[in-house]
């Protein structure tokens, strides 16, 4: 006697989202590419899954640490800046707020304290800092 089982479809792999794995770790240079960062962060908020911040993560990938599910390599540099457009020198202040409404309060006022989010300079700051001083989880 032969048991066959008889699937009614593929069955779904679940995969990590991440930083390196969708390409978002230089930032967003346009208004309409920051809209992606944005949407990428509703996304994974509205399916809950995991979010993995890993590699090399600047600028609007930072808003990723929004994620309800995220979790932080602690190998990995985050590195904050204020929002608008570097190549015209132009400071966005709705850019800068967006972004750091994205940070726990922990992290918003360390970043404020330290005017990180003022000038187009890198304040990069370790996974690992991220993780221990600021409360994000790390990933396992």
């Amino acid at each position: 006697m032969c048991f066959a089982a008889v699937l009614t479809g593929p069955i779904p792999a679940r995969a990590d989202g991440s930083v390196s794995a969708l390409g978002l770790g230089m930032g967003a240079p346009t208004p309409q590419r920051f809209a992606e960062f944005e949407a990428v962060v509703e996304k994974y908020n509205t399916s809950g899954e995991r979010f993995v911040i890993d590699g090399h993560c600047q600028s609007a990938c930072t808003m990723m640490l929004a994620i309800r599910n995220v979790c932080v390599k602690p190998s990995t540099t985050l590195l904050f800046h204020a929002g608008g457009n570097p190549r015209t020198g132009k400071i966005s202040a709705d850019t800068t707020s967006r972004m750091l409404a994205r940070y726990n309060p922990a992290l918003r006022q360390y970043l404020l304290e330290k005017n990180a989010m003022s000038t187009f300079d890198f304040h990069p700051i370790p996974g690992s800092v991220i993780i221990s001083r600021f409360g994000y989880p790390a990933c396992k």
